[in-house]
């Protein structure tokens, strides 16, 4: 009986076969993707998903059954002499030892059965444009793109200006290299700041500005761009006549590329196991941002090539290798619901809830709208499926809506006039000048509980072992109801907890006694005044010194202080003119020494520098220290008065200001040897 399919699904499934058709003509045969690789992936790994439990969704035009696109029209047709493959993708360990078992499976059923430890080799995957390249008698005579995997693009006089492309061998062998052609990060930045000079639209990422450059009709624009080459594989070699000998692993074929003289990748290794495979992946994973150019996983492949050929091919992948991704920073999910959030100053965030979906490395099921004019921004509704992002370990956000997926029964989600959290009658009211909504009733339990919360997290007196469980026992408890009273909690209060024994309660209480003395940028952080975030903090603190120049700064003052401005400025001089605030400081002020700020001189001195994308050998936070530690400034706004914008990888909209404004942009490199002059 044959399998009935649902009509969701089936709907479903045709949406994703169109959508993908179209983002892989945009990024194969364009060179201009609308989206990232790791959500095009995302939608391929959603479409093989259901096609994998309904076999009969999958035909022969199945998009999860191609290679590549097609070959474009301006340049010469190449029919390839060994038919061009990619391969599997893996996104977790589980995913790397399940493929090992389906070797093991496929050889034994072949009679041979598989060794007991299956070697492997293993290297970067270079995220770049696969190239094709023939020699005959050691001299280049073609070199062509993937295209569909049976007819690619005869691109031959480009591919002749990359230099570590060889244009003769060192032994007249007959051969066909596979290699992936990069663009550097740093050639990256320098040809898109001469196209923005020009006028010209910027490429989105290396791979399209090395895919464009080798796509160029006149060489001499692939030269000026000054690609590199790997290679990586042989798929044909006769070497009758000369000194080499047939390779027998992967291992002897890339020495045999290294010998003949390729550029071959030299953070490869030969693992014994699937163990010490995964481990070479674990050491990149941590450090991918460290070379000069872009990697999105570790290729994997059996070393010994006549396990390879005895694997052989499915329909679009080799059996024999597989390419492990590293964690995806977007991936594409479903929004299942919106609803608000209560935060600590009564602002309401409405936060969407996911189909579980890994990214970073975890599984998320939510990710934030931040107001009501993102969500109009984006457009974004329940029942849509959307791009997510996730960088570092904060909450992902939203990126964009994946409109051709919609089915016409998504939901506009707009703002209810009551939220049960905000405590009173519950009524909500735009925040003036912002796109935030906020409670009327100024502090509901539910604010009341999270300013507590993070009062005592790590960015504010980081009292180790007082997390939100605890608070809340000690607030239900009625031992808690305010900061200064989690000074005057004792011994006896502690152990009287559900679960708390003697040494735990001493731990606890060491901890807060260490957070007694804490720096005023901390505290001011800590209080939960409404704008007032850690840069915000720093800069009141830096500017001021003391908590007593704050308390009594005129509001024109405050406003003067760069990153502060007008609507911050207001929000902190009516939190400071609250009596019931004084009185909470004046309490406080019993229980903590506060470490007030002296200004610094040093070489940086005077400068004033914003930190921007993910920074690979530091974080923002130590690298904001050291700047501070040198008596320079950090800010969390670009603005003509900014000397330095670091930008680390994904640098986003501040990268784009300095820009526009002219100010200096610092590489992390760059950076690291500016704090060491």
């Amino acid at each position: 009986m044959a399998q009935k399919i649902p009509k969701n699904v089936a709907l479903r499934a045709a949406q994703l076969r169109k959508s993908i058709n179209t983002h892989r003509a945009l990024y194969h045969e364009s060179d201009a993707p609308e989206i990232s690789d790791e959500a095009y992936d995302s939608l391929v790994f959603e479409l093989e998903t259901l096609e994998n439990k309904y076999p009969a969704l999958r035909d022969s035009e199945s998009p999860t059954l191609r290679v590549g696109g097609a070959p474009l029209e301006a340049f010469k047709k190449v029919t390839h002499t060994v038919r061009q493959w990619s391969f599997d993708n893996a996104f977790s360990a589980e995913d790397v030892y399940a493929w090992e078992e389906r070797i093991r499976r496929f050889l034994d059923r072949q009679g041979g059965g598989a060794p007991k430890e299956i070697a492997y080799t293993c290297e970067h995957k270079i995220d770049g444009l696969k190239v094709i390249l023939e020699y005959k008698k050691g001299v280049l005579i073609r070199g062509a793109t993937r295209g569909d995997g049976v007819v690619g693009e005869d691109i031959t006089e480009n591919l002749k200006t990359i230099e570590t492309i060889p244009l003769s061998l060192t032994e007249k062998v007959d051969i066909i290299a596979v290699g992936e052609a990069w663009l550097s990060h740093s050639e990256f930045k320098r040809i898109n700041k001469e196209r923005e000079g020009s006028g010209e639209a910027v490429f989105a990422n290396p791979r399209n500005a090395a895919a464009g450059s080798l796509r160029q009709l006149d060489p001499k624009v692939a030269a000026s761009r000054r690609l590199q080459n790997f290679a990586y594989d042989i798929d044909y070699l006769n070497c009758a006549g000369t000194t080499v000998s047939e390779p027998q692993t992967q291992a002897e074929e890339l020495a045999l590329l290294d010998r003949l003289g390729f550029s071959v990748n030299p953070h490869r290794v030969l693992a014994e196991n699937i163990e010490e495979a995964l481990a070479f992946y674990e050491t990149w994973r941590k450090k991918k941002d460290s070379q000069e150019y872009e990697m999105d996983g570790v290729a994997i492949k059996v070393n010994s090539l006549s396990l390879q050929k005895e694997l052989g091919y499915t329909g679009k992948a080799p059996r024999f290798a597989i390419a492990y991704k590293f964690p995806a920073e977007q991936v594409t999910t479903v929004v299942e619901d919106i609803q608000l959030q209560v935060g600590r100053t009564g602002v309401l965030t409405p936060v969407a809830h996911l189909s579980p979906v890994r990214v970073g490395g975890v599984v998320v099921s939510r990710a934030t709208l931040h107001n009501e004019d993102e969500i109009k921004r984006l457009d974004v509704r329940i029942g849509d499926t959307v791009i997510i992002e996730r960088a570092g370990d904060v909450i992902p956000d939203i990126v964009s809506v994946v409109k051709e997926l919609r089915t016409g029964k998504e939901k506009v989600f707009h703002f209810p006039e009551k939220v049960a959290e905000c405590g009173g009658d519950g009524s909500i009211e735009r925040v003036p000048g912002t796109a935030a909504w906020r409670c009327v009733a100024k502090d509901s339990g539910v604010q009341h509980e999270r300013k507590i919360h993070h009062f005592v997290s790590k960015k504010a007196l980081n009292i180790d072992g007082l997390g939100p469980n605890i608070i809340d026992q000690l607030i239900e408890a009625g031992l808690v109801s305010s900061f200064d009273d989690i000074f005057s909690l004792k011994r006896g209060d502690i152990l009287a907890l559900p679960g708390f024994k003697e040494k735990a309660t001493d731990n606890l209480l060491q901890s807060i006694d260490s957070a007694r003395t804490v720096p005023l940028p901390r505290l001011l952080v800590g209080l939960s005044i409404p704008q007032v975030g850690e840069e915000t903090a720093r800069d009141l603190a830096e500017h001021f010194g003391t908590l007593e120049a704050i308390i009594s700064a005129p509001i024109e003052e405050l406003s003067s202080i760069e990153g502060v401005g007008g609507v911050v400025a207001k929000s902190i001089r009516e939190w400071f003119d609250d009596a019931a605030n004084l009185a909470l400081i004046k309490r406080l002020r019993k229980e903590i020494t506060i470490q007030e700020v002296e200004r610094k001189d040093g070489p940086l001195s005077g400068k004033r520098f914003v930190l921007t994308g993910i920074l690979e050998g530091l974080t923002r936070e130590k690298a904001a220290e050291k700047i501070r530690a040198l008596g320079g400034s950090v800010s969390s706004s670009v603005s003509k008065q900014t000397d330095y914008v670091v930008c680390g990888e994904r640098p986003g909209s501040k990268y784009e200001k300095a820009l526009a404004l002219g100010v200096p942009t610092l590489t992390e490199k760059d950076f690291i040897a500016l704090l060491s002059r």
